[in-house]
Parts: C-alpha cells; sequence; structure tokens
C-alpha cells in the first residue's frame, strides 16, 4: 500500500476551468464531475488557481442580492492552491488530508495539470485494497 502513487488513482478525464469563465459554468461543471472543487488554468495548463463550491456560492448569493452582473471565475478562484506530484505516495497525502485541508487536490507535473486526486478516491482505493493499520507483532504477544 506505501507504494501506491498519487498517478494510481487520480482522474485525469476532468477538464479544468479557464480564466475568465462565467460563475454559472463552473457550478455546472463542478455538478457534472461530482468534485467540490476544480483547477483553474492557463493554456498551456498551467494552475493558476482553484475554485470551490464555497467560493461559487457566496460570490452567486452576493452578485444576485446586489443585481451585479455575471462574476467569472478570475474574481473568486484562491490563488495559491496546495499541488501535488503524481510520484508522491497516497499514504503520505492521506497522512496529510485534515481539517481545513482541501477535498480535491490538482496533480502537477513539470509544471502543468495532468490530473486530480480526491479524498474520495482515496478513500476508494483503501477500501479496495482492504486498508488496515498494520500493528506490530511481539514474540510471544497472545500466545
Amino acid at each position: 500500500m506505501r507504494s501506491l502513487k498519487v498517478s494510481e488513482v487520480m482522474s485525469n478525464h476532468i477538464e479544468p476551468i479557464r480564466c475568465g469563465t462565467p460563475l454559472t459554468q463552473v457550478v455546472k461543471a463542478l455538478l457534472a464531475n461530482h468534485v467540490t472543487g476544480l483547477p483553474v488554468v492557463d493554456d498551456r495548463r498551467h494552475v493558476l488557481g482553484f475554485v470551490s463550491e464555497q467560493d461559487c456560492i457566496h460570490s452567486l448569493l452576493v452578485s444576485n442580492y446586489h443585481h451585479e452582473g455575471e462574476p467569472i471565475v478570475d474574481d473568486v478562484m484562491f490563488r495559491q492552491p496546495l499541488t501535488v506530484a503524481p510520484g508522491m505516495s497516497v499514504v503520505d497525502l492521506a497522512q496529510n488530508l485534515g481539517a481545513g485541508k482541501p477535498k480535491v487536490y490538482p496533480v502537477v507535473d513539470h509544471g502543468k495539470l495532468v490530473g486530480l486526486v480526491t479524498r474520495t478516491a482515496i478513500l476508494a482505493e483503501f477500501a479496495k485494497v482492504g486498508f488496515s493499520i498494520e500493528r506490530p507483532s511481539y514474540a510471544g504477544a497472545g500466545d
């Protein structure tokens, strides 16, 4: 299990969001892909930011209340997202997950987005392989 890499559990079929995308289209992409957030990239797939459901909800409420124009992703995205490398150990990533941490991580290789890894994908992999915490066995214990 320790040798399992992020590249083995990441999704690479989900299209990222491009700068300038209206927030209503971002919401549709989040819902269609069943994810809580997506990376925002430039034309060369360099990650420029990250947009979450929470970002969209807040911005759409405010813009609707004030009858402002439709917001775009650039207005609400987080500009310093945490990313992971495809070669990172899934166990190491799982140990870093916790309260306040992202649920979705852009996977970046040589500066370009190559996929997404979610908490759900990690949990599903653990369930599939029957992940359990190994306990040290001591000679004579339980004899």
